[in-house]
């Protein structure tokens, strides 16, 4: 599965490598995330999104709660990222992500818990990273114009 993440992240990259420290602060509409906010979000959920899944692995008998991403959006503090920050960071995390899921034996993949109220397993987890960074992707291509 960590190809997966590697080969997702060469999509997040080539749409990195396109965008100016200007355009950070670019929303679309007054009540939408910049450009910023938008990656933060994602190394955010990604980091949320792993804890999720080494639980479900290591067999976390407590259901794990859901959280706000519209109030980690908000504290973030996304406006003071560089934009080589938030490259650097999204790239480490992402490779994280890849060495976490490539240690985990097809037995772990399958393990069922309890997710902000719905069963999941970490290979479920696994796809709703890469779904979740590619539904962002299409957002910014599309509202954007990256």
């Amino acid at each position: 599965m960590g190809t997966l993440f590697l080969e997702n992240l060469k999509e997040v990259s080539k749409i990195l490598e396109r965008l100016e420290e200007s355009q950070l602060g670019y929303k679309y509409a007054e009540d939408k995330w910049t450009i910023a906010e938008v990656f933060q979000h994602l190394i955010d959920v990604e980091r949320i999104f792993q804890y999720r899944a080494l639980s479900l692995a290591r067999r976390e008998s407590q259901a794990l709660h859901g959280f706000d991403h519209d109030a980690y959006v908000t504290f973030s503090r996304a406006e003071n990222r560089s934009l080589k920050r938030l490259k650097n960071e999204f790239e480490i995390v992402r490779k994280s992500t890849s060495f976490l899921f490539d240690s985990f034996t097809e037995d772990m993949l399958k393990q069922v818990g309890q997710m902000n109220g719905s069963s999941a397993t970490p290979r479920a987890i696994g796809f709703i990273i890469i779904g979740h960074t590619k539904h962002h992707l299409k957002i910014l291509q599309e509202r954007y114009s990256i």
